[in-house]
């Protein structure tokens, strides 16, 4: 299994603060994998080429696309930018630091984060333009866009830097909590206005891209429980946006969509999850604790479907491609559902390390970034 996600444990495990670890108590708690069964592929996905940007580490990473591009970094420094289309190099980087965090892009600068809190931003060469320090460990890609380049923290901070030159803009800090997931917790701009941003504790917020000050601020769920564990509450992934609608889920919470303009909840429903969701104007998609897959409708939150064919394989953030839900999982598997109602409609095999990050489509190319550093261009037909 792939020890590098977090796990929903038992409440009677051990763990210690920024830090989970599966473990169970019972043999019905144990977290073995569903085996893979064969079933007949109705989507081809073929593979168009490979490369390698450098092993994960004891990090994730996730890539990015702009346009007809993809950009990854990798644990030793490696940063990359590939064109999508035949998989060669467009430029590649060796930074004198191991990374953390990255890739975050707008096709023009790229930044990625160092082990100490170094924020590190490239040119559309790939030269290094300049360098900042963040308040903390960074475990989350870099935003950059809006004139900035914006980083969080593995405590929560939000710190924002000006694109051009380094200088930091403002910092946004939410309240803290005795104890939170170390996980990769996503932001994503809202136009030219907004950061969206959730943080451990269950707290959701939109954040003005010029102050730091927040528009509004709504929990996606709140704590429960007793004991400081069981009152673990994050906002998981980052927060998706399509129109008008914002989604987001958390572990031991819910799942909901809210109205970006205002923080008011659209739906919410009971759910927990370590990795995050994927959406689009008919479905919003997450894998849970035990990896079983649902849909919700966007609008009302209806459940459309369930699928536990999958179930403890340590499912990747999900992404939505056209009528598919994409999923890698701790062998390396990429799988394919149907966004309709679930069913298994393809499945490929990568270099056999886990796939944590979801999968990007740049031009009509569907990238994966194993932890191993391989990056794997498909064209679904």
């Amino acid at each position: 299994m792939n020890l590098l996600k977090r796990y929903a444990v038992p409440v009677a495990c051990a763990m210690t603060v920024l830090t989970m670890a599966a473990c169970s108590s019972t043999k019905d708690e144990r977290r073995v994998p569903t085996p893979l069964t064969e079933f007949k592929p109705v989507l081809d996905v073929q593979q168009a080429w490979k490369a390698s940007v450098g092993k994960a580490g004891r990090y994730l990473f996730s890539p990015v696309a702009v346009g007809n591009a993809v950009y990854a970094a990798g644990a030793n420094g490696s940063v990359a930018k590939i064109d999508a289309q035949t998989g060669q190099d467009v430029w590649r980087v060796k930074l004198h630091d191991d990374l953390s965090a990255g890739v975050g892009s707008d096709g023009t600068l790229t930044a990625v984060g160092g082990l100490k809190g170094d924020v590190y931003v490239l040119g559309a060469d790939g030269k290094q333009l300049w360098t900042a320090k963040a308040p903390g460990e960074i475990i989350s890609p870099p935003l950059v866009g809006n004139g900035l380049v914006v980083v969080r923290t593995v405590d929560g901070q939000i710190t924002a830097f000006n694109a051009q030159t380094g200088e930091q803009k403002w910092n946004y800090r939410n309240r803290a909590v005795p104890l939170n997931l170390r996980v990769s917790s996503g932001m994503t701009f809202a136009g030219d206005a907004a950061v969206l941003a959730g943080f451990p504790g269950g707290a959701f917020a939109a954040i003005n891209v010029q102050t730091g000050d927040n528009y509004w601020q709504t929990p996606v769920s709140y704590p429960k429980g007793v004991t400081e564990v069981e009152r673990i509450n994050d906002v998981t992934g980052p927060p998706t946006l399509v129109g008008s609608e914002t989604c987001a889920v958390t572990f031991q919470g819910q799942i909901g969509c809210f109205d970006a303009n205002s923080g008011r909840a659209v739906w919410e429903k009971a759910f927990s999850s370590t990795s995050g969701l994927a959406q689009d104007d008919r479905a919003v998609v997450a894998a849970d604790d035990w990896s079983v897959v649902s849909a919700f409708d966007t609008n009302s939150g209806a459940l459309l479907w369930k699928n536990d064919k999958l179930k403890n394989r340590d499912l990747s953030v999900p992404f939505i491609l056209g009528h598919a839900a994409v999923l890698g999982d701790y062998q390396g598997y990429v799988h394919f559902l149907s966004r309709d109602d679930g069913t298994l409609v393809a499945r490929v095999k990568t270099d056999g390390s886990p796939i944590t990050a979801a999968p990007v489509l740049a031009g009509e190319t569907l990238v994966v970034l194993t932890h191993d550093g391989d990056l794997y261009g498909y064209r679904p037909r």
